[in-house]
């Protein structure tokens, strides 16, 4: 079984750097929705507007995506998966707004299989460097997740720390019989239910094309 591939590897160690909230940012599935929230660290409260990506959005998300990552590889990410109709889904890339209007988050769900079954990967997702440890993160992936048990979607996965993801409800994938098909610490491979009265598939997760797995 092969390494977890490069799109994905930053899922998992970016949660280690100090004074980060990983970058994230998301949208609730309403087209413009003000959500105010408490950051985990006891800063001021933000309000964050979020709404899906529009085609006037493409410029700023891969500004963000660069800006919040060492590489161009998520930014890369992003735009072949936009292009890529099989894992494309509109209304799940979604955009965070500060308060004067500036685009500062981005998150994206995509779509994936397991075992031939549809789920959704979460990846990339990014936050400007200058909104992070405001809560963006948590409020984003909370957001995100909304908006897809609203579209009727269920099994999620995400390649990520595994100190970050449970907050959100997210579990060793292990224990929902799913697995990465490329070697990765158990605890690092996460999954969850959006809908627990549903079953979800088992087996190993297919990413889209643009992962390169």
């Amino acid at each position: 079984m092969s390494q977890a591939p490069a799109a994905l590897r930053p899922e998992i160690t970016m949660r280690h750097e100090p004074g980060s909230d990983h970058n994230y940012a998301a949208d609730l599935l309403q087209p413009h929705d003000r959500t105010p929230h408490t950051p985990e660290n006891g800063t001021a409260m933000t309000t964050w507007t979020t709404r899906p990506e529009t085609v006037e959005d493409i410029t700023a998300v891969r500004d963000i995506n660069l800006a919040a990552f060492p590489t161009a590889g998520e930014a890369d990410l992003v735009d072949a998966l936009r292009a890529d109709p099989k894992a494309w889904i509109d209304g799940l890339s979604v955009v965070t707004e500060a308060p004067d209007g500036t685009l500062v988050g981005h998150a994206l769900l995509t779509r994936c299989h397991v075992e031939g079954a549809p789920a959704l990967a979460l990846a990339p997702c990014a936050v400007l460097p200058s909104a992070q440890r405001t809560g963006a993160g948590s409020a984003a992936v909370r957001a995100a997740l909304d908006a897809a048990r609203a579209m009727g979607e269920n099994l999620v996965v995400v390649l990520g720390h595994a100190d970050y993801y449970p907050r959100f409800g997210f579990t060793p994938a292990s224990r929902f019989g799913v697995r990465a098909p490329f070697e990765v610490p158990d605890g690092a491979m996460m999954a969850m239910a959006l809908d627990d009265t549903r079953p979800v598939p088992t087996g190993t997760i297919q990413y889209a094309a643009a992962f390169g797995v």
